[in-house]
């Protein structure tokens, strides 16, 4: 018979701490209390904010119901670059490509 030991699992300390400019946090405020800003940035400014909180990336995690790497990401591309770390950056790959005129479009509305 296997005996299982149970261990308590510590968060793991994120050894980039955030410290934020005023003109960063306003910067970061703005981003994320804004409607018409992007899901994706909002979620990174958001991100930002709660790390220079203090927050580890288990906390901001479950704050924001996203995966720890994402919210592990976002701290380390922040520290490492500032403010244009969060930008969206260029994907590998052919883009996507959307057009009205674009496949099935012959067929109708479907009503």
């Amino acid at each position: 018979m296997l005996s299982f030991e149970r261990r308590e699992i510590m968060p793991r300390r994120s050894p980039y701490a955030i410290e934020l400019s005023e003109e960063e946090r306003e910067a970061l405020r703005r981003v994320a209390a804004r409607y018409s800003s992007p899901y994706r940035e909002v979620m990174r400014a958001k991100i930002v904010l709660y790390a220079a909180q203090g927050l580890s990336n288990e906390e901001i995690a479950s704050r924001l119901d996203l995966p720890r790497q994402v919210a592990s990401k976002w701290r380390k591309r922040f520290y490492e670059e500032g403010m244009p770390g969060l930008a969206e950056r260029p994907r590998r790959g052919r883009p996507a490509v959307f057009s009205p005129a674009g496949r099935g479009r012959s067929e109708g509305a479907g009503l």
